[in-house]
């Protein structure tokens, strides 16, 4: 394990310490993830059955075109990254009860760096799992049209929701005492909004209750983000906002996610920071 030694940081020389302590800690991270294969490939095999085998059913089922498959494609990014951030809050866990969180509290470094360095390695893994999952619909024929600017719009928002997400599993982990109670609230966190965020149908086919409740999650305007800008398809933003420019609507959106992920950042930090005195 790798191990910090850091004084504490003065002067000029404070951003530099607390880079490194940064870097030390994310190093550690993802070498307890590559011992842990299950927090690589187990979240993405439901997103790939969806990509190869749900998605292709559902358009001969329902006589769709082959758009509806792109469309379930990218719906899956909706499902993986919320997985994959709560199973690295299970790293969480496992590191508090069993690990070397306690050891590495006593380093003279700020508290916070732990949630980032934990953070980095989410979004990192995160990553190559959609690299993935687009590599894996792309050579099953599924079809995208981005441009440069779209594949912007996607790697932005993506990297925003899961900042997100990983800042609710970071918090949840940081107040749930044991794994058990924190896998029995995943299915709340990770799944029930996926199936309200438009990502098998649009939302404006839910009634009228849930259709409202659908445009306050951060899902559902990050799924509407992430098909304008691989499929071109602004549908999703006007389900969400109503007409306008598909440009000025996908930047309201990528507001949206940006503020839950400031949010549950700054909340994973408080969290974390006062449990961890206790």
């Amino acid at each position: 394990m790798a191990t910090l030694m850091i004084e504490a940081p003065v002067g000029a020389g404070e951003g530099r310490a607390r880079l490194a302590a940064l870097g030390t800690l994310s190093r550690r991270r993802l070498s307890l993830a590559v011992r842990t294969p299950r927090e690589l490939f187990v979240p993405l095999i439901t997103p790939i059955l969806f990509a190869l085998v749900i998605a292709p059913a559902l358009k001969s089922a329902l006589h769709t075109s082959a758009a509806y498959e792109s469309f379930v494609a990218l719906g899956t990014v909706g499902l993986l990254i919320p997985l994959n951030t709560m199973f690295a809050g299970v790293s969480v866990i496992i590191d508090r009860e069993s690990g070397a969180q306690r050891e590495l509290l006593a380093a003279p470094i700020p508290r916070w760096l732990m949630v980032a360095g934990n953070l980095a390695v989410a979004l990192a893994v995160t990553a190559f799992q959609l690299v993935a999952l687009i590599a894996v619909a792309l050579a099953r024929g599924i079809e995208f049209h981005a441009t440069a600017t779209g594949i912007a719009w996607f790697v932005a928002t993506a990297a925003l929701f899961a900042t997100g997400m990983y800042g609710v599993a970071e918090t949840l982990a940081s107040r749930v005492p044991k794994q058990e109670e924190y896998i029995a609230r995943v299915p709340a966190v990770a799944i029930v909004p996926w199936f309200l965020a438009g990502s098998l149908f649009p939302i404006d086919a839910l009634p009228g209750f849930l259709a409202w409740v659908a445009r306050l999650l951060p899902l559902t305007h990050g799924l509407a983000v992430m098909r304008y800008g691989l499929l071109g398809d602004a549908s999703g933003l006007r389900h969400i906002w109503g007409g306008g420019d598909p440009t000025r609507l996908a930047a309201m959106s990528v507001g949206v996610v940006f503020a839950f992920a400031v949010a549950f950042t700054a909340v994973s930090i408080k969290v974390f920071s006062r449990k961890a005195v206790r």
